[in-house]
């Protein structure tokens, strides 16, 4: 009896941990993005969409993510995640994230994009290479 108790709670922990929703790392090298079908390679530029099942869209820039939203039914959408520029390869909230176009920081689409994890960071790096900063709804309508 005490067996198949055990094998419950397995099953039930093992079912409760695969649904839940979590963004994925991306695979670079390997992942295409779902907008422009590039090869994702920029661990400071790539993007990620996880939707609220679990269904993850990767891109190879935060533009690709932004124009692939127009074509997308964003009440699906559970994170908006992009790359950070501080940490490459690590994925940030992108709703929270401060983007910074700058001609000095090139991005896979040419569009100059690039997120950062604080406002001061972000800051930071355009008194150093100029361009004009951005919140993610600023972003979103400027690349629309």
């Amino acid at each position: 009896m005490k067996i198949l108790y055990l094998h419950m709670l397995v099953l039930l922990i093992f079912l409760l941990n695969s649904c839940t929703v979590k963004p994925k790392p991306i695979n670079y090298g390997v992942d295409h993005c779902h907008y422009c079908n590039m090869t994702v390679v920029d661990k400071i530029h790539a993007a990620e969409i996880v939707t609220k099942k679990g269904k993850v869209y990767t891109f190879d820039s935060a533009e690709c993510m932004i124009h692939f939203l127009k074509e997308f039914d964003e009440q699906e959408v559970k994170f908006y995640l992009s790359n950070a520029f501080t940490e490459p390869g690590k994925l940030l909230d992108a709703t929270s994230a401060t983007f910074l176009i700058s001609e000095n920081i090139p991005s896979p689409m040419g569009a100059f994009l690039t997120a950062f994890i604080t406002k001061n960071e972000a800051v930071k790096m355009q008194s150093e290479k100029g361009g004009t900063l951005y919140t993610w709804s600023e972003i979103r309508n400027y690349l629309n």
